[in-house]
């Protein structure tokens, strides 16, 4: 469908064009040299030409270079909630969101290793504005955000990526990843914003919205790092937020916060897929009676999810207690996790800056402090 040409990833019949067109940019060789380190290039090159399908190009090459990155940066990848989905199905998987490209590519991997429906993932434009890129991301059925647009304009290119959505979930039979908010969570705190939601919702030919969040079948997602790989480098724009002041982006950050987190260390990793909301659905329409009030409680059955699975991780409890000056979780971690932990934080991050400190170590801290609260509110 032409309406959607400017967002949408390649057809398959636009794959095999695609690649060649990529095969010989220096960048593709990186990252084929680091997928196989022991094949030679006119190797790869040859099974390239011969792939014609999306699907192909995830399986065989996308999902390679995620094996490896796992394999030189972490120590673990463990998942939970999988076995619950049902093989050809497509879901709406909505998810906390800590890294540019890993967050979906690890949740595609999963989705691969479990027989499962792969995603069509939302990617903003501002990070793929080099032509390489674009067509990286169109190969690995990424999908177009458009940023930076005027009010009006805004307004339009959400109704169309609404569309699209719908279309990929109820028409194609495609599910779809989505982060719960714009952009990267950069403190700790992951909360879902309802502008998402009514974005969404635009897409809806129901009378009913809250009949149509249940047919696209939302499942939160829940993405937990040991380590931040971008940890240092969301530092610049938490401090200028402490200050009250603009951040403005250096150029190319994008691209180098997207390669640290490639290659970054991040220790284990869990996912963790929650229930589709059917009967959280079915709930908050009994309790509220308008749009609004209903979208608010949906976002929030999204955060109860996400946070009931989040997965704790020693790091997360010793930046507690340094923060806060306590022993309080000092049962959930070793003196060599706490020593390692400080030798990062020394390493990264300037010890006379208090602000910077307390930024680093509360980017830790928050989802120590979020589910507790939502523990002890249920």
């Amino acid at each position: 469908m032409q309406k959607f040409d400017a967002i949408r990833p390649y057809y398959d019949s636009e794959v095999n064009e695609g690649i060649r067109a990529c095969l010989n940019n220096p960048m593709m060789k990186a990252i084929m040299n680091f997928t196989f380190p022991d094949v030679a290039d006119e190797v790869w090159k040859e099974q390239l030409k011969r792939t014609h399908s999306i699907r192909d190009f995830q399986c065989n090459f996308i999902y390679e270079s995620v094996q490896q990155v796992l394999k030189k940066s972490s120590e673990s990848l463990t998942t939970s909630g999988f076995d619950k989905l049902e093989k050809n199905t497509s879901y709406l998987f909505i998810s906390n969101h800590r890294d540019i490209i890993l967050d979906t590519s690890l949740l595609n991997a999963c989705l691969f290793d479990h027989g499962l429906v792969m995603t069509a993932s939302a990617i903003g434009d501002n990070l793929v504005k080099k032509d390489f890129l674009l067509k990286l991301s169109k190969l690995n059925r990424n999908f177009l955000v458009q940023r930076g647009l005027p009010p009006r304009e805004l307004l339009q290119s959400s109704k169309l990526m609404a569309e699209y959505i719908g279309q990929l979930l109820l028409r194609e039979n495609r599910s779809v990843w989505i982060a719960q908010r714009e952009g990267r969570t950069k403190d700790g705190n992951d909360a879902t914003h309802s502008g998402v939601l009514k974005m969404l919702g635009m897409g809806s030919e129901e009378l009913n919205l809250m009949d149509y969040f249940k047919k696209i079948k939302i499942v939160p997602v829940s993405i937990s790092y040991e380590y931040d790989p971008t940890d240092a480098l969301k530092m610049p724009q938490l401090m200028a937020e402490a200050k009250a002041e603009t951040y403005v982006k250096e150029k190319n950050e994008d691209f180098i916060t997207l390669l640290s987190g490639i290659i970054g260390q991040k220790k284990r990793i869990h996912i963790h897929v929650g229930d589709v909301l059917d009967k959280e659905i079915d709930a908050l329409v009994v309790e509220n009676d308008n749009n609004n009030k209903q979208t608010q409680a949906l976002a929030q059955a999204i955060d109860d999810s996400i946070l009931r699975s989040y997965k704790l991780w020693p790091t997360n409890y010793i930046a507690y207690d340094l923060l806060h000056k306590t022993n309080k979780y000092s049962s959930q971690y070793s003196e060599d996790e706490k020593s390692l932990f400080e030798r990062r934080l020394e390493l990264k991050i300037d010890a006379a800056n208090e602000i910077m400190v307390e930024g680093f170590l509360s980017m830790y801290a928050n989802p120590v402090v979020n589910k507790t609260k939502y523990e002890n509110a249920i």
